[in-house]
């Protein structure tokens, strides 16, 4: 039993007519009642009840014609699923981020996604910082990260989707946490909570905007992950420079306060330069077009060439 044979015996099933059957598959009677014979020979039964006016299911048949239908919806759905997987509408991309990303920038993007991908399937992996989600990159872990650049590894191509300032987090009973706003200056003698992991560009940013008020923060703490960073500020342990989107944590003992001095991080997306899978060009090019959901500051893109735009 074929495809072919059984799209012949649902044309006879649905019409009752071998005529007007081979008329709707555009062939000859003949080589249509010849392939049903085969396929009666083949099952092991009299599918069709034949008299000279008219032509009936046999019971073996009306059974057949419930699992034809089945596989054959089948057949077409899989051929879709292809047609839609090649085109780029279909599929899973596995994103990584950073931890704020998690919380500021994954949202939106799943948001842009399920409305105009709605086919697509988006997996996380939060909490990586960019030295480690380059590896991740490099293994093929993910497929798209959301990292701070810069990005070391040549093959890898990236768009910039967001720019932060940095804020100071402060112990709620801390002698400043009632300004507005603060000096890095006046932050000289405190000691500093830091992500302390070996490629943080948030750590590098505020080490260089620290020297350039004069000074170098003494760490006394440090933490991987944003929300345990934080904790530690809540006890009293230290301040700490990080992105403003951390206010989106609401911290509780924590109070942020904006900084004189404007220091920058930049997120961007990354990706393998030389990936070219459906999936993740049609993801690329639906967040570009919707840049602006993504963040309201305008996007710049850093490439390599050849890389999904």
């Amino acid at each position: 039993m074929d495809l072919r044979q059984l799209r012949y015996f649902v044309a006879v099933a649905e019409t009752r007519h071998f005529g007007r059957a081979a008329e709707r598959l555009h062939m000859a009677q003949s080589p249509l009642s010849q392939a049903i014979r085969q396929l009666e020979s083949q099952v092991g039964a009299t599918l069709f009840e034949r008299t000279t006016r008219r032509v009936d299911l046999t019971p073996a048949g009306a059974s057949l014609l419930e699992d034809a239908y089945r596989i054959l919806a089948s057949i077409d759905d899989a051929r879709r699923r292809v047609e839609r997987v090649a085109a780029g509408a279909d599929g899973v991309v596995t994103v990584g981020a950073t931890d704020l990303a998690a919380y500021r920038l994954l949202p939106r993007l799943a948001r842009v996604t399920a409305r105009r991908m709605p086919a697509l399937t988006l997996r996380f992996r939060a909490g990586l910082l960019t030295a480690a989600q380059e590896d991740e990159l490099d293994e093929r872990r993910i497929d798209l990260a959301v990292l701070r650049p810069p990005v070391v590894r040549p093959d890898v191509s990236t768009r910039t989707v967001a720019k932060e300032r940095l804020v100071a987090a402060l112990p709620a009973g801390h002698r400043l946490a009632a300004r507005d706003c603060v000096s890095l200056a006046e932050l000289r003698s405190d000691d500093f909570v830091a992500y302390g992991a070996s490629g943080s560009v948030v750590d590098s940013v505020a080490t260089q905007g620290c020297l350039g008020a004069g000074f170098l923060p003494h760490r006394r703490t440090e933490a991987r992950h944003t929300p345990v960073l934080l904790t530690h500020v809540a006890a009293g342990e230290g301040v700490a420079l990080l992105p403003e989107s951390v206010r989106a944590l609401g911290t509780e003992g924590v109070v942020y306060l904006e900084l004189e001095e404007e220091l920058r991080v930049d997120l961007a997306l990354a990706w393998r330069t030389e990936d070219r899978s459906p999936a993740l060009v049609r993801l690329l090019d639906t967040l570009a077009d919707h840049a602006h959901e993504l963040d309201p500051t305008p996007p710049t893109v850093s490439a390599a060439p050849g890389g999904p735009q």
